[in-house]
């Protein structure tokens, strides 16, 4: 209790618990030093020398100096005859940055959009905070409204299905684009960037298999509980490597490097012109689209031309969808592969 009591406590830690004290305080208006020990777990007597040392606390005026206005003050009556708190004048406080009112309304929109998780539906720290953001802006927040997408609607289902044990089916189209349906014993949900995965036990394919939810579509949670894969270790979302796998020569920026760590072939690589040429192992060719979309100007495929080829015509495709007249033969496929 040496901690709790003061004589133990350094500094910055006393600095931190006036940081916190005083706006519980203004808070609470009115407190009792027992209610205030409790809120902190502190002892009474820690409490009392707080107070103490906060009405002797202020902020000097423009000459230097403390006027009756420049420090805390509180109801001394009330303090030292019947042990309650009552700050009746503060300092400083007022002068702390606010949330602009759009700045609260983006917040606010990401937290209403965290409350509609499985996880987090009914969270009172969630409403506690979307309260103080409505109360604390400098001006009333817009209104927003955040729109449930087929993947949430199909995450939520994902993680019904999870925790509760129950096998799961679905439509699957994987990046070849080839659909088919699955029935799964669903294990975990994980999330790789922006994405989130479904990794199951894939009955078709006997094997532990990572979804991607953004491509599953027409799930039913069925009555057929999971089988026992306690023993089953499931690997890390990402790339999972196959004795099926192609390899890809890239040249890569020095800084995006780290970002395609796990589709390495190995540990060699050539300096050319202020970036690394390296080998990659890939699932098939069209991955590529993906992983040098997300790493736009940063990768260039180099071979086999069968990989150029493939980025190159789906970097067209996009180009024609803005109007842009298409292009062929070997330059497109030469600079295409760069974006």
């Amino acid at each position: 209790m040496a901690e709790a009591s003061g004589r133990g406590r350094k500094a910055p830690d006393q600095l931190v618990f006036l940081l916190a004290l005083v706006p519980y305080l203004l808070e609470q208006r009115v407190v009792d030093v027992a209610t205030a020990a409790e809120h902190f777990d502190v002892d009474e007597k820690t409490i009392r020398d707080a107070v103490t040392l906060i009405a002797t606390s202020g902020l000097p005026g423009e000459t230097g100096t403390y006027q009756a206005n420049d420090l805390f003050d509180i109801d001394w009556g009330s303090f030292e005859d019947d042990d309650v708190i009552v700050i009746v004048h503060h300092v400083a406080i007022d002068d702390t940055p606010r949330l602009s009112a759009r700045e609260a309304a983006a917040l606010i929109a990401g937290l209403q959009y965290l409350s509609a998780s499985p996880e987090s539906a009914g969270s009172a720290h969630l409403q506690t905070l979307l309260a103080k953001l409505n109360a604390g802006a400098s001006a009333e927040p817009s209104r927003l409204a955040v729109e449930e997408s087929e993947t949430d609607a199909a995450l939520a289902l994902a993680r019904s299905a999870v925790a509760d044990g129950r096998q799961l089916e679905f439509d699957y189209r994987n990046a070849l684009g080839v659909a088919g349906r699955r029935r799964v014993d669903p294990l975990r949900i994980a999330s790789l960037g922006v994405d989130w995965y479904l990794q199951a036990y894939c009955h078709t394919r006997e094997d532990v298999r990572s979804f991607r939810v953004d491509r599953m579509s027409g799930l039913v949670v069925s009555d057929e509980p999971i089988g026992d894969h306690s023993e089953r270790a499931l690997p890390e979302v990402g790339y999972q490597g196959s004795v099926s796998d192609q390899d890809v020569v890239v040249d890569v920026s020095p800084d995006a490097l780290p970002l395609i760590a796990d589709y390495l072939a190995d540990a060699e690589r050539e300096e050319i012109d202020g970036r690394f040429r390296v080998r990659l192992r890939v699932a098939h060719f069209h991955g590529l689209k993906r992983l040098v979309s997300g790493l736009p100007g940063l990768v260039t495929v180099v071979a086999p031309a069968e990989a150029q080829y493939v980025v190159a015509e789906w970097a067209a495709a996009g180009l024609a969808a803005y109007g842009e007249p298409e292009r062929s033969g070997a330059s497109e496929a030469s600079e295409a592969d760069e974006h």
